[in-house]
């Protein structure tokens, strides 16, 4: 195997395979990177046997093949390079990459040793705005259960042109706090559901990031859900993923329809208070109290601790409906509000034991559920 690229584009290339293959894992193999070279370019791969990462590299390719080598090692190494053409070569068990004046021996392994990646038939296939779906899974995802208990609540419900909605519906719950986002789609029709891993919806979140933070236009990504596993491709990446086994709670049962209290506010404000009296609750409960009182437009938020103290302040505010009291984490409420958008926010409620809603005041497409700490 022999072939020149760029610095700019294979560095590009292990930046998006290598987030998988850095990571601790108990088959050695699965550090490595698969490097294959064709005519028509070269492939590099990551897998941790639930996700798989392929990235396509422009090269100038003198001899097809393939080997695998540590990813954490050849990563490093190309960052410290000059932006240069890039030679490398494999000689039997080593790669060698050569730029100007430097040249360097990485010891890897046979292709042969690594695992076969399955490709994923296309059906179900959809398109829409790579900007639009990575801010949108990234208002989901931290909602998602931390541990795998109940498998189907560590991932996140996607449901394309489902509940008579003409797009994208994105959910996550981790049973203590909710979020669910609408997405518009403009590609693809068929109604499917399905739970994708919350590791893997974080990973298309950072490929995303990474690749728009480069490019210069918007584009569209392409998705496709085919037995049990789901695909993403986009710029010079494509991910694969399992799925998760089993059916996503109905979580539409808890999400409140009428309110009995309803406060508007600027976000930045609320969040102060909240960070201030957060100072001032026990820990693991983070219990936060709000009171609200609409005859004097006012939200009173308040916190007590045995060890630390006590606070209390009041917010002027836009109210409307009833006098209510609330108690909540306040690390769920502050997570909800860091990921709405830039506006007024409305935060709607019922009852001291009844689940309380946040969203933006101008947009139904995005609601965060939390709810109440009972007393």
């Amino acid at each position: 195997m022999k072939f020149t690229c760029t610095k700019e584009n294979i560095l590009y290339g292990l930046q998006v395979v290598s987030g998988l293959a850095t990571k601790p894992s108990h088959l050695p193999i699965l550090s490595h990177i698969r490097i294959t070279a064709t005519e028509s370019g070269v492939e590099l791969v990551s897998t941790n046997l639930e996700i798989a990462i392929k990235a396509f590299v422009r090269a100038k390719v003198e001899q097809p093949g393939s080997f695998t080598v540590p990813a954490k090692t050849l990563l490093d190494y190309v960052q410290l390079l000059s932006d240069e053409q890039l030679s490398i070569l494999q000689e039997g068990s080593e790669l060698v990459v050569s730029c100007g004046r430097s040249s360097t021996k990485i010891k890897g392994s046979s292709a042969e040793e690594y695992p076969v990646i399955p490709e994923v038939e296309e059906q179900h296939a959809y398109a829409l705005s790579a900007k639009r779906l990575k801010e949108s899974l990234s208002q989901i995802v931290f909602a998602a259960a931390k541990n795998e208990i109940r498998p189907e609540l560590s991932g996140v419900f996607m449901g394309f042109f489902v509940r008579d909605k003409k797009g994208l519906i994105l959910a996550a719950t981790d049973s203590y706090r909710l979020a669910e986002r609408f997405v518009h789609v403009d590609q693809g029709s068929e109604t499917t559901e399905s739970i994708v891993p919350g590791k893997t919806v974080t990973e298309f979140v950072r490929l995303l990031s990474l690749s728009l933070a480069r490019e210069q236009a918007e584009h569209d990504v392409r998705m496709w859900i085919s037995g049990g596993q789901i695909a993403l491709r986009f710029d010079q990446f494509e991910v694969t993923s399992r799925l998760v086994d089993g059916t996503y709670p109905d979580y539409t049962q808890i999400i409140p329809t009428e309110f009995k209290t309803t406060v508007t506010f600027s976000p930045q404000i609320l969040v102060n208070s909240i960070k201030a009296a957060s100072l001032f609750t026990t820990s693991g409960v983070n219990a936060v109290t709000f009171h609200v009182e609409p005859s004097e437009s006012r939200v009173g938020i308040s916190s007590t601790s045995t060890q630390t103290g006590e606070h209390e302040t009041t917010l002027d505010v836009e109210v409307l409906g009833e006098t209510n009291d609330i108690v909540l984490n306040h690390r769920y409420v502050l997570d909800g509000l860091s990921h709405l958008a830039e506006g007024d926010i409305e935060f709607k409620m019922n009852a001291t034991d009844a689940p309380c809603l946040f969203k933006a005041k101008e947009s139904d497409d995005y609601v965060y559920i939390v709810m109440p700490i009972r007393q």
